[in-house]
């Protein structure tokens, strides 16, 4: 069973200063945090923000390509969480056919954003999501627990949607 989630907003980890992007679901229920890289955090910034660059960058060439291709983005999936990875799907059309691309949650969601694509999280994903690296209970660990359960919209800043 998939959830429908849209990206909420862009947030820093300020415990690794690494981005993280925040994935919340159509009710306001339900969030999930996916700690992302930096030049895909800003791949995903510029789209939220609409900002457009002189030359494609690589999530523009991506959807280039894919409507070159008379093809369609149905959806990303974020489907899988093994070892604190997460893992995504992009899920296309061309000529009547289905094709399911495996890819970086980041990558899928930048693309996503790009085309209007709805984004879903696997309920598993989100259960998963609990625990991540929250096994070891530390001051650290519960710091962040604390910090993710009381995010506020402010918090994201210009990303905000």
């Amino acid at each position: 069973m998939y959830l429908e989630m849209k990206v909420k907003g862009l947030t820093l980890d300020p415990l690794t200063n690494m981005p993280i992007v925040i994935l919340r679901d159509l009710e306001d229920k339900k969030a999930l945090p996916i700690w992302v890289g930096l030049f895909e955090a800003n791949a995903i910034a510029l789209e939220l923000e609409k900002i457009s660059t002189p030359r494609p960058m690589t999530h523009d060439l991506m959807k280039d390509i894919i409507e070159g291709l008379n093809a369609t983005v149905n959806k990303i999936v974020v489907n899988d969480l093994k070892n604190n990875t997460f893992y995504a799907t992009i899920q296309l059309t061309t000529n009547g056919n289905k094709i399911v691309i495996d890819s970086r949650p980041s990558d899928a969601i930048a693309l996503a954003l790009r085309v209007g694509a709805p984004i879903y999280v696997a309920r598993e994903v989100i259960e998963k999501a609990k625990s991540i690296d929250m096994n070891q209970e530390s001051e650290d660990t519960e710091k962040l627990k604390e910090w993710l359960e009381n995010l506020k919209p402010e918090d994201f800043s210009k990303y905000q949607m």
